[in-house]
């Protein structure tokens, strides 16, 4: 059984994700949902929301992933968690986070957190216009204090 995703973001993040990942992973629809917290949105009614699009699809693990530690989404969804069993939080989505959560949705609730962490934060990085893309520095570059990540 695969693990089911749940974004719960400030509108319209949630519902952008998800269609970026379904260009990646036109399969994931089962396995997405999303629940965009509008700002005037009440708590308890986007919590009732999001419990109720957990109840209605199979039940089993869950990775909730909401956009920003402390704000109304990440609330919402850190108390839908402690609700939950099996469901664990990752706050400070980004969509190499998401497509990398999708791409192993499969393995252990644990080791998915640890994957979608690993996918959020290796995404970020500085780029320079110099900079080489999905290329290694030779040994032979003059700059040997450059390298890639």
């Amino acid at each position: 059984m695969s693990n089911r995703i749940l974004l719960i973001a400030h509108a319209p993040l949630a519902q952008a994700l998800v269609q970026c990942a379904a260009h990646v992973f036109p399969d994931s629809g089962e396995h997405l949902m999303a629940l965009d917290v509008a700002a005037s949105a009440d708590p308890v009614a986007c919590l009732q929301e999001a419990q109720a699009m957990l109840d209605h699809s199979h039940s089993g693990p869950v990775l909730v992933l909401s956009d920003v530690f402390g704000a109304t989404p990440h609330n919402i969804a850190q108390e839908l968690a402690k609700r939950r069993a099996s469901t664990r939080l990752v706050t400070g989505v980004n969509l190499p986070m998401l497509l990398r959560a999708l791409c192993y949705r499969n393995e252990e609730l644990d080791s998915l957190v640890a994957r979608a962490i690993a996918g959020g934060s290796q995404g970020i990085m500085q780029v320079t216009q110099n900079t080489p893309q999905n290329q290694n520095t030779r040994a032979h570059d003059q700059d040997r204090s450059h390298h890639q990540q």
